[in-house]
């Protein structure tokens, strides 16, 4: 077995049919944050991001992407980004995780969605549910799921519609749509709602702003950025920012205008979304790993993902170890507790008021 590690831009065009073709063989790297058209796109704005490229004699076995940093310092393309990350390989390879990190010149690799079926996966490891909208039976099916799981929750957001649109006008819902300025509209959106909820606004990095609208422009069978709004007699409202491969839309960042909040427009445009997307052909919405409310009331499934580290011996490990590790225990902990996970909640709308305060 040999491994070859390059920059995304240096990969040809057989190279990226072979990624392709081994994603589309395992429903398990059915994600579009594992298809090669998402790792080149990010890898043209972070030089960070490497490939390395698995063959077993002259055949390619595998891909895994990365980015490099400081120290020998593993992470996932577009860290803290993505719901879910590894390699894309042949079924059955047998391949030592920690040889694969030294030929990458790492000295440790860093994971918190790893997909299943992973040979860098080990029982230490800890297992998280990501909720999902499988739409695998089509759109109808799915809400008779939603009556009998969901059925307040249903109900009242059909409710909301209609007073919604008695008190304002009507709905439309604008599919897959490839126009830049309701996508800077949603951003616009996010950000508020980073800084109420006292959370990093990720838009504040340039490169991120810059990769989804790159992302929006990319169309093709098996990768596309998807955009979808509701609008409110003509007024935009609420809408989400994803990507998808034939089959999966990977959700990504929805946001609403809070004008309409009193409505519920996120569950009203989660559900007119799973109805436009089962109908372009999309079988599962990945909501990703993450306790939301929104998502435990929408879900009718769920995949699972890792969170933990593969690691060599010596010095970079070590300290990335502590200076990491007892870090994630505790998030997980908290994560794990509803009420540790409500007062920490909690605890960052408090700040983000304060912030929103001090700065205006």
């Amino acid at each position: 077995m040999r491994v070859t590690v390059v920059h995304p831009r240096e990969l040809g065009q057989p190279e990226l049919s072979r990624w392709r073709a081994l994603q589309e063989s395992d429903t398990a790297f059915d994600n579009p944050f594992l298809s090669p058209e998402f790792t080149v796109t990010v890898g043209d704005l972070r030089d960070v991001v490497r490939v390395a490229v698995i063959h077993d004699g002259p055949e390619i076995v595998g891909f895994f992407p990365f980015e490099r940093h400081p120290m020998g310092i593993g992470k996932p393309v577009a860290a803290g980004l993505t719901d879910a990350q590894g390699l894309v390989h042949v079924k059955g390879l047998d391949l030592d995780p920690r040889r694969l990190i030294k030929e990458c010149g790492l000295s440790v690799y860093e994971f918190d969605h790893l997909v299943s079926g992973q040979p860098l996966l080990d029982v230490r490891h800890t297992r998280h549910p990501s909720p999902i909208i499988d739409l695998r039976d089509g759109f109808a099916p799915y809400t008779e799921t939603l009556k009998a799981h969901s059925g307040k929750t249903y109900k009242t957001t059909l409710a909301k519609s209609r007073k919604l649109q008695r008190e304002a006008g009507p709905l439309r819902h604008d599919y897959a749509i490839t126009d830049a300025r309701p996508l800077h509209t949603l951003l616009g959106w996010k950000t508020d709602q980073y800084r109420r909820t006292g959370r990093t606004d990720r838009f504040a990095h340039r490169w991120i702003v810059e990769l989804v609208e790159r992302l929006l422009a990319t169309q093709s069978e098996s990768f596309a950025g998807v955009l979808d709004m509701v609008y409110v007699d003509g007024e935009p409202m609420a809408g989400h920012f994803g990507v998808r491969t034939r089959t999966t839309l990977a959700g990504w960042f929805p946001a609403y205008d809070t004008r309409f909040a009193k409505y519920s427009p996120g569950l009203i445009h989660h559900l007119a979304m799973a109805e436009s997307a089962a109908g372009s052909g999309i079988q599962v919405i990945d909501m990703g790993r993450g306790e939301k409310e929104y998502k435990d009331k929408l879900k009718n499934g769920q995949l699972e993902v890792a969170e933990g580290r593969v690691a060599r011996v010596g010095v970079a490990a070590g300290v990335h170890w502590m200076m990491r590790v007892p870090v994630r225990k505790t998030r997980a902990t908290v994560m794990a507790n509803p009420l540790l996970l409500r007062t920490a909640d909690k605890a960052l709308k408090t700040y983000g008021r304060l912030r929103t305060v001090l700065q205006g």
